[in-house]
């Protein structure tokens, strides 16, 4: 077990880093981040950050020792770099190698015979066109590796837009457009004994490949579909040996519940945990990196409902307390740009007038 007043590390400067921190903080123990960002976010409330290049092996290892475990809160730092502090880290970074190649994510699952959309490996136009008359149109191309919310992806309504597209350098993948009823979440915890807990799935809606809100409890059309899902997380978290927060992102369909992408971290359709469930996704995370006992992950209110706050609306977004029933989260971000994520509301409703 992790003591209180021992030191987390934290890869990556961004809110999630932040909301784990406070977490930390809680349960008493010091936080300190490393991140090549400028302009982080989490230095507010972390003691230290090291504010250097994933490739600099000094300032890792200065890092690390300063550290009794360490864990990220994104899935895009990058492997190579981390692997001298692997015996530190939580989960192992086997989940970022498996998580960071969209590719390679699907057919981990597939492997646990879970269900992902059509899709075919594309390096060349030659493999594009193949693909779209393979799987056919409408679909999506996306990079194998980075982009996020809805970056790194290209829209394919028919055969001709592959003529006018411009093939991007990296290696790709490329989806055949699943017909679904709702997206939903499955957000496990796995504690460093095997143990799983899950919290209720939320049903998500998306704009532009970006989040939008979480709304609990999920329709019909979702949570029939939840136990399968569960069953393919919870083996995915058990052959990654998993340790603290892993997020699958799932499409309800006519045929089950289908795979779509895999988070290892906190992820942003569990924020709602925060005043929503008896114990946060955040508190979890740093209780299982830790090697304390999990939370109860049971939702406390009857209608739960999260919102992201982008760009410009922060500048409002006080405007929402009058509605008491509101929970603001501001991330401290100094600049409201278009489709940048710079808090979230929650809303708990406790009769059925509120809900």
């Amino acid at each position: 077990m992790i003591v209180p007043g021992s030191t987390i590390g934290i890869l990556g400067g961004g809110q999630l880093g932040r909301m784990l921190a406070m977490a930390a903080i809680q349960l008493g123990y010091r936080c300190i981040a490393y991140t090549p960002e400028k302009d982080h976010v989490v230095g507010d409330v972390c003691h230290d950050v090291f504010q250097n290049k994933w490739d600099d092996a000094a300032a890792m290892a200065a890092f690390a020792q300063k550290c009794d475990v360490i864990t990220w809160e994104f899935e895009n730092v990058p492997v190579e770099p981390i692997q001298p502090m692997t015996e530190r880290l939580a989960p192992h970074p086997r989940a970022l190698e498996t998580a960071q190649d969209r590719l390679a994510e699907k057919r981990f699952v597939e492997q646990l015979r879970g269900r992902a959309a059509p899709h075919a490996s594309v390096e060349t136009r030659a493999d594009l066109e193949e693909a779209v008359e393979r799987i056919g149109t409408p679909g999506i191309l996306k990079t194998r590796r980075d982009g996020y919310d809805g970056k790194g992806q290209w829209p394919l309504d028919s055969a001709h837009d592959v003529e006018g597209l411009s093939m991007p350098a990296a290696p790709c993948v490329y989806e055949g457009k699943v017909e679904f009823d709702a997206e939903f979440s499955v957000i496990l915890v796995r504690g460093r004994d095997g143990e799983v807990r899950f919290w209720d799935s939320s049903c998500n809606t998306h704009e532009d490949g970006m989040l939008v809100s979480s709304v609990l409890p999920a329709p019909a059309s979702v949570t029939r579909h939840v136990a399968e899902a569960r069953e393919i997380a919870k083996q995915t978290a058990d052959a990654l040996n998993y340790v603290g927060v892993l997020t699958l992102e799932f499409f309800a369909t006519r045929q089950g519940p289908v795979f779509n992408e895999m988070a290892p971290r906190v992820h942003n359709s569990g924020h709602w945990t925060i005043e929503g469930a008896a114990t946060s996704q955040f508190e979890n995370h740093i209780r299982a990196i830790c090697g304390l006992p999990l939370g109860d992950t049971r939702t406390i209110a009857p209608r739960v409902e999260m919102e992201n706050i982008v760009g410009k609306q922060s500048y409002t977004a006080h405007e929402r307390l009058s509605d008491g029933l509101v929970h603001l989260h501001l991330y401290g971000k100094a600049r409201a740009r278009e489709g940048r994520k710079m808090g979230h509301l929650t809303r708990l409703g406790w009769d059925e007038a509120q809900a």
